[in-house]
């Protein structure tokens, strides 16, 4: 009976602070707000991946060195990806945000150009990693296997995630938040159809971890793969359809509320 009602009270927790953080007003000083830049399903695509590949660090910068990527490319990332020219990638030498640097950046643009030619895009892409693997974590490891099948600088992997190898890969389980779950305010595109939202695993970051943590939520001490199937576990329990929702629960909880 105890245990009922606190699984109630965390419950109700939760979704009082899903409303409270999960409306347009999340978007301004988020990452997500580079995508909102565009209304073309592949815009959106692209550049929210530039955005979730830069989420680290700063905000501020995060959002300017994205926002600069997407210029460079007239504000029309898809159109760039498949039809640029050599000379309009000089635009991006000297590019750096933290460890990512402008060899990053044009073996990026190169390998989302084989994505969007040979594969169908980002979306099936994913699809087809979900299919064949059964779990987001493992379909990531997929996309990855995809993304660097061409020449490459070996320094360029580190900037795509891998839970094959224990990553809690935060930015791109928080790339798929972005592009699949259904929104009704507004925050989340919910523009790809063939993942099922509820198979969406939590982006699991400093905060959010401690929060869970906090709430009982969470047993691992460690921020990786295995934390991330157990988190994604206990909010599927309180919301089958929708557990990554929560996300903004968890990270307004501790950043914005500072619950430790």
């Amino acid at each position: 009976m105890k245990k009922q009602a606190h699984s109630t009270y965390i419950r109700d927790l939760l979704e009082e602070a899903v409303l409270k953080y999960n409306r347009p007003g999340f978007i301004e000083d988020d990452p997500i707000s580079v995508p909102h830049l565009f209304t073309k399903k592949e815009d959106r695509e692209i550049s929210g991946f530039f955005a979730a590949t830069l989420a680290w660090g700063q905000r501020k910068t995060i959002l300017a060195n994205a926002t600069r990527i997407v210029r460079v490319m007239d504000m029309q990332p898809h159109d760039f990806v498949l039809h640029h020219s050599a000379a309009d990638l000089k635009a991006f030498v000297g590019f750096v945000h933290r460890t990512f640097n402008d060899s990053d950046l044009l073996f990026f643009i190169q390998a989302l150009r084989n994505v969007y030619t040979k594969n169908g895009g980002l979306e099936p892409l994913f699809a087809e990693g979900l299919q064949r693997t059964g779990n987001m974590n493992d379909a990531i490891g997929y996309v990855k296997d995809v993304f660097f099948d061409t020449e490459h600088l070996p320094r360029s992997r580190k900037h795509v995630s891998d839970p094959r190898k224990g990553s809690a890969a935060k930015r791109l389980h928080m790339y798929l938040r972005w592009m699949v779950r259904k929104d009704d305010a507004g925050v989340d595109f919910g523009i790809w159809n063939s993942i099922p939202p509820a198979l969406l695993m939590p982006p699991l970051d400093l905060h959010s971890g401690r929060v869970a943590r906090r709430l009982g939520l969470l047993t691992r001490t460690q921020d990786d793969r295995r934390a991330v199937e157990e988190l994604y576990a206990r909010l599927a329990e309180l919301d089958p359809e929708d557990p990554v929702k929560y996300d903004f629960a968890l990270y307004g909880l501790g950043v914005f509320e500072k619950m430790k």
